[in-house]
């Protein structure tokens, strides 16, 4: 049974409003923007073909993201060619992240108080503020980060479809880990702080 609040006309307009977001996020996973074009019409398409599939259970943006989740999983699965990152850094970013921990290994300061996580992450903005962080990351490690805490893959598969080691993969997340960490205290827990 579908949402019985979405006739077919608002379904169509509220899945052209999510589309430039939908390709943007295809777009991070797949690095091309035809693959990533493509994954968001399938998607579309889907939806569309199914309406009833929608039943209003979550928002309509959940539910059409995680049909473009497994999408893009299809996608990279089905891709033969193999390709290398590399998301080599400079010395100097390596110095910055050493000075974030102590010679014990922990960190220097503790991360400051979040909040409740549950209710952020009901938070529409918190989400554009993440958007716009992982904008922020190199292109290569935000795919990493995206395809392990977002598409759920598990390390084999990343490493198998990006051709690295599981060494360099964690060293990629971690990276990633980090500067999200200090994008998300400056622009969106210390602004609500303030």
């Amino acid at each position: 049974m579908s949402d019985p609040d979405l006739d077919p006309a608002t379904l169509h307009r509220q899945l052209e409003a999510m589309r430039p977001q939908l390709v943007r996020f295809a777009l991070l996973q797949l690095r091309n923007e035809a693959l990533a074009e493509d994954a968001v019409q399938d998607t579309l398409i889907a939806v569309l073909e199914r309406p009833g599939g929608f039943q209003g259970k979550s928002a309509l943006r959940t539910y059409v993201t995680g049909i473009l989740k497994y999408k893009i999983i299809d996608n990279l699965r089905a891709a033969t060619r193999e390709r290398q990152i590399d998301c080599a850094e400079d010395q100097s970013e390596d110095d910055a992240i050493d000075a974030l921990f102590a010679a014990d290994g922990h960190t220097v300061e503790t991360p400051r108080q979040w909040g409740d996580p549950d209710r952020t992450l009901e938070q529409k903005d918190f989400f554009k503020v993440l958007e716009v962080c992982l904008e922020k990351l190199p292109a290569k490690c935000a795919r990493i980060f995206m395809m392990r805490e977002w598409l759920e893959l598990e390390t084999d598969e990343i490493c198998k479809e990006l051709a690295i080691s599981s060494s360099n993969a964690w060293v990629l997340l971690y990276r990633a880990r980090l500067r999200l960490r200090e994008c998300l205290d400056l622009n969106w827990f210390g602004a609500r702080q303030a």
